[in-house]
């Protein structure tokens, strides 16, 4: 070997190095911040299917059918306030209603849960 390859890295092979290594650090920043976005989001639409389907398990074991037409409320779940709308329309069988449930979260953006059931009127 000579001298000059004993010598250890030169200064532009370290700036590409520092360079790689960069970018490899901010893309596990990114995916980091990205996951917990996500985690976020699962979450709110968890909270938001449980109480959707509270209300719709209220629906079907009232011992009368929910009236027809809509009814909103609040509940809390997880620590926050969600609003709730619950439609009730008939269907082509006389013998079944729908009910239709929205839920978003208080204060919030559009729907984020939503369940539908038929609940039958004896």
């Amino acid at each position: 070997m000579t001298a000059r390859a004993e010598r250890g890295f030169t200064l532009l092979e370290m700036l590409v190095a520092l360079a790689v290594l960069s970018l490899g650090a901010l893309a596990l920043l990114n995916l980091a911040g990205e996951n917990t976005r996500t985690a976020s989001a699962v979450e709110e639409r968890l909270f938001a299917s449980v109480v959707a389907e509270n209300r719709a398990v209220e629906a079907l074991t009232q011992a009368r059918p929910p009236a027809l037409g809509e009814a909103s409320g609040v509940e809390a779940a997880g620590g926050r306030s969600w609003r709730w709308v619950r439609r009730v329309s008939r269907t082509p069988d006389p013998a079944l209603l729908r009910v239709d449930i929205r839920v978003a979260p208080q204060g919030g953006r559009g729907t984020v849960g939503e369940v539908t059931v038929f609940r039958g009127l004896t």
